[in-house]
């Protein structure tokens, strides 16, 4: 009778470990496809918005916040996806992407920032406009190829060009986070 429970027990072990061992196999392999699937089509996606290679979009994490919210409409003050202002999606960004925090106002950020050229921009520098004052007015999260992503008050958060007539009409100034 103890030889029987002894072997009996082992026996239960052994395929209890083996069934465990066979459901991590099949877990990983439904996972792991569509995480690089994802992956490939961010990369795709903003590759294309951005007007660069693929091997540019770098920043996972950036993009991946950027498709999150992009579309999320305009809401002065806003702070949430039922609706966002500028300065509170660099703000968001910033802490979600960056681990960093920055202030959630535009006329308080512009003084925060060290001023940079325009032609020394890099990915996550901010870039300002003054178009309703001579102060800043508004914000943008700087990407790449002169594009930036904002949240507009008219199509929300979305990604402009530097180059468009209405933005260099207003721009003030870039700067990036010390």
């Amino acid at each position: 009778m103890k030889v029987f429970v002894k072997y009996g027990l082992v026996s239960l072990v052994l395929i209890y470990f083996s069934s465990c061992k066979h459901h991590q196999t099949l877990s990983t392999e439904k996972t792991e496809p569509k995480k690089e699937t994802v992956s490939s089509s961010l990369k795709k996606k903003y590759a294309e918005k951005l007007g660069v290679s693929e091997s540019a979009i770098t920043n996972q994490t950036l993009y991946k916040f950027i498709n999150e919210w992009y579309g999320v409409p305009y809401k002065y003050a806003g702070k949430d996806k039922a609706g966002i202002d500028c300065s509170g999606l660099a703000s968001i960004l910033y802490t979600s992407v960056y681990q960093k925090k920055i202030s959630p106002t535009t006329k308080i950020l512009v003084d925060e920032v060290k001023t940079i050229s325009v032609s020394n921009l890099k990915e996550g520098d901010l870039v300002f406009f003054n178009i309703d004052s001579k102060n800043a007015s508004h914000v943008g999260v700087y990407l790449q190829n002169n594009k930036f992503v904002h949240a507009s008050t008219k199509k929300g958060v979305i990604i402009s060009d530097l180059n468009e007539p209405y933005f260099k009409k207003y721009f003030m100034k870039a700067g990036r986070v010390k």
